[in-house]
C-alpha cells in the first residue's frame, strides 16, 4: 500500500522549482561555501575530476534535476525540514572531496564513479571525513570496468584489508527506513530504456545484476552506500519526461532514495 500512495503523490505533484543559481566555477557552477548551509537538508553532490582512464559519465551525470526533484520529493513525503533559495528552490550544493564544506553534509551523493579521479589528498580527506560519520552514495556505475575503476579509486581512500566491501542484504535496515523495498531495482536511463524497447541492462550480460553493495565502519554503521548496474538518480532526474518511465522507474527510485537519505541522517 505504501508504493502505491507513493506512487499516487508522485504522479500528481510535478517537481516545478528552478535549480539554484551558481557562479562561475565547475562549467559555471560553484562549490558551496560556509554562508551555503542554514541547519536544514542540502543535498550535496560530490565535484571529482575525471580520470584519463575513466568511462560512464561525469560528476554533473543527473545534474541539477535529479538534485532538485530528490530534495522536493523529501520534502513532500517526509519531515525533513529541506533548505531552500527566496524563490522556493531547493538549495542543493556542490562538494568537492578534499574542501571544507563536505564536513557540513551528512550525506554526500557521486554520480558516475567509474570516471573518478582522486588524489591523495582528496582521499585523505574523504577518508577523514567518512570516518568522522559522514556518509558517501555512489549510483550510476554499470559493468565490470567502470566497477573495476571506481574500486581502486575508492582503495586510496579506505584500503581492502581494513575496509572490506559487502552485498547489503535486503534484511539490511536502510530498505525499510519508511518504505518497504523489497528488491533492487534496475534503473536505466531514460534513453536507453526507450531506445530498446524497454530493456535495462545498459551493458547487456555484463550489467545483469543490480547490485547494492556497501562499507562499514568499526562499529558496524554503514557509511558508503553503492549502487551498481543501476541508475537511480535518473528516476529522479527524469520523473515528468515520459509516463511509461515514470511507473516502471520513479516511485521505486524514490522509495530507495528517501530511504538512503534518512538512514544516513540518522546512523
Amino acid at each position: 500500500m505504501r508504493h502505491l500512495g507513493l506512487a499516487a503523490v508522485l504522479a500528481v505533484a510535478c517537481a516545478a522549482a528552478a535549480h539554484a543559481q551558481f557562479g562561475r566555477g565547475f562549467f559555471g557552477s560553484r562549490v558551496a561555501t560556509d554562508r551555503d548551509f542554514d541547519g536544514r537538508f542540502h543535498y550535496c553532490r560530490l565535484v571529482y575530476r575525471p580520470a584519463m582512464n575513466g568511462w560512464g559519465g561525469s560528476w554533473r551525470t543527473d545534474y541539477p534535476m535529479a538534485d532538485i526533484n530528490l530534495s522536493v520529493r523529501l520534502s513532500e513525503l517526509t519531515k525533513i525540514r529541506v533548505s531552500r533559495n527566496n524563490a522556493g528552490a531547493p538549495n542543493h550544493l556542490l562538494v568537492r572531496p578534499g574542501g571544507d564544506e563536505l564536513f557540513q553534509c551528512p550525506l554526500v551523493i557521486m554520480s558516475a564513479p567509474g570516471s573518478a579521479f582522486l588524489d591523495n589528498e582528496e582521499a585523505d580527506r574523504l577518508r577523514q571525513y567518512l570516518e568522522k560519520g559522514g556518509f558517501l552514495w555512489t549510483d550510476d556505475s554499470w559493468g565490470t570496468y567502470q566497477w573495476q575503476h571506481w574500486v581502486r579509486e575508492l582503495r586510496k581512500v579506505l584500503p581492502a584489508d581494513e575496509y572490506p566491501i559487502v552485498d547489503l542484504p535486503l534484511e539490511h535496515e536502510l530498505f525499510r527506513t519508511q518504505f518497504e523495498v523489497t528488491e533492487i531495482p534496475q534503473i536505466p536511463n531514460i534513453g536507453f530504456f526507450l531506445r530498446s524497447g524497454g530493456r535495462t541492462s545498459e551493458q547487456g550480460a555484463d550489467s545483469a545484476v543490480p547490485q547494492v553493495k556497501g562499507i562499514v565502519d568499526r562499529e558496524g554503521r554503514l557509511m558508503v552506500l553503492m549502487t551498481h548496474n543501476t541508475d537511480i538518480a535518473d528516476s529522479w532526474e527524469r520523473e515528468g519526461e515520459d509516463p511509461s518511465y515514470f511507473y516502471a522507474f520513479s516511485p521505486r527510485g524514490y522509495a530507495f532514495g528517501i530511504n538512503a537519505v534518512l538512514y544516513a541522517l540518522t546512523h
